[in-house]
């Protein structure tokens, strides 16, 4: 086996600033196990330092010669590092704001900063995915982690309410883009990957129809992340209803992990049907 192709292959280093809020999770999650709710003390600070140590990474990899890593399943170009640097500072941010509202509370902070940082990792790795099965298991990890930040209030009915709704609303959208997914799988003879699936399908009419109804699952699917008129209905109550620096986050990181997403789906898996998401996305711009 050749190993040293395998490894320019794996390209491992793309993902540094995503494997440091990693070991940033462990530490806070294993250190709130072990020492309960002493560990509140420092928690949040190793959180808020592992994450600027992934921005800072980030910063470091601009302009790398060589993005794609893991056989294509991941792009750590310019686009994603601008969008990862986002979703880990508004992690940042969200972190300081939580201290002591999640204190006041009377809440432990060791678990929420743990899944505060797993919504952080789904949503860098979605900013550079494009592979499909990366793009969705990355998709759900954010949305997982988001629904329970949202209801992480448990004696608060509000945010029980806002979280039992997210979770309704997210699992039909989830159900929805993945069956976009697979429509975009089928047409292009079983290709996962974004580069390969636009050449795979081709630009022959007969295939117009079914790449027409995928791009419109794929984009409802997306829309619901974003916020987008009309898939906005659960903003109102989710965001009412959530901690505040649950929302701050929903309303910056998520976003920004939606958008990434959508430019990469669109620019690589739809270049034939450019119009029609062009049209769609100066919707989406002034719906937002």
């Amino acid at each position: 086996m050749d190993f040293a192709n395998l490894g320019s292959q794996l390209n491992a280093g793309a993902i540094l600033p995503e494997t440091t809020v990693i070991l940033t999770l462990l530490v806070v999650l294993v250190g709130d196990l072990i020492l309960g709710r002493a560990s509140a003390k420092w928690t949040p600070y190793v959180a808020i330092a592992g994450l600027l140590v992934a921005v800072g990474l980030l910063c470091l990899q601009w302009d790398q010669p060589n993005p794609i890593s893991f056989l294509g399943s991941f792009n750590a170009d310019n686009l994603s590092i601008v969008f990862r640097g986002i979703v880990a500072l508004s992690a940042a941010v969200t972190v300081l704001m939580s201290v002591r509202y999640v204190d006041q509370a009377g809440s432990a902070i060791g678990e929420y900063m743990s899944i505060l940082l797993a919504a952080t990792v789904g949503g860098m790795f979605l900013s550079g995915a494009q592979e499909l099965v990366m793009i969705f298991v990355s998709l759900e990890t954010l949305s997982i982690a988001s629904y329970l930040m949202t209801g992480y209030m448990k004696r608060d009915p509000r945010s029980n309410e806002a979280a039992l709704k997210y979770l309704l609303i997210g699992a039909s959208s989830s159900a929805i883009f993945l069956y976009g997914l697979s429509l975009l799988y089928g047409l292009s003879g079983g290709q996962t990957y974004l580069g390969t699936i636009a050449t795979a399908i081709g630009s022959g009419s007969e295939n117009a129809l079914a790449l027409a109804i995928a791009l419109v699952f794929v984009i409802a699917g997306i829309s619901f992340k974003i916020a987008a008129v009309p898939f906005h209905q659960w903003t109102p109550d989710v965001y009412e209803g959530s901690p505040t620096p649950v929302v701050a986050f929903l309303s910056v990181g998520s976003k920004a992990a939606g958008f990434a997403l959508a430019i990469r789906l669109l620019t690589q898996a739809f270049p034939m049907l450019i119009e029609e998401w062009h049209l769609i996305s100066r919707h989406w711009l002034s719906s937002v």
